[in-house]
């Protein structure tokens, strides 16, 4: 398995969306990250041991679907994350993050 697809969504009741930001809720970065690093364990992969880089470049509204790719085929493992609105694919975030051989078998 080299690459891994998934998708998700951060339901608007979520508890972490109060206060972050009222009026206006996005999906914290970490409820994201943890969302993208389960992936892996529920497809039987062993978890990332350490992330390399992350970088957020747009936000991630609740109730919105996010897409994304890990792609194991390289070390370190790399996924993107990204949203459709109307016509356009956002990338929502990128990163990179340490798995050891025996996850890539």
């Amino acid at each position: 398995m080299n690459h891994v697809h998934f998708e998700f969504r951060v339901p608007h009741d979520h508890p972490s969306l109060e206060g972050h930001f009222p009026g206006r809720p996005v999906v914290p970065g970490v409820v994201l990250l943890d969302r993208v690093l389960g992936v892996l364990e529920a497809h039987g992969c062993a978890p990332v041991h350490h992330l390399q880089q992350v970088k957020f470049l747009s936000a991630l509204f609740p109730g919105e679907t996010a897409r994304g790719r890990w792609d194991l085929s390289r070390s370190p493992a790399t996924f993107s994350v990204w949203a459709r609105r109307g016509d356009e694919e956002v990338t929502i975030a990128q990163g990179a993050g340490s798995i050891t051989k025996e996850l890539l078998q």
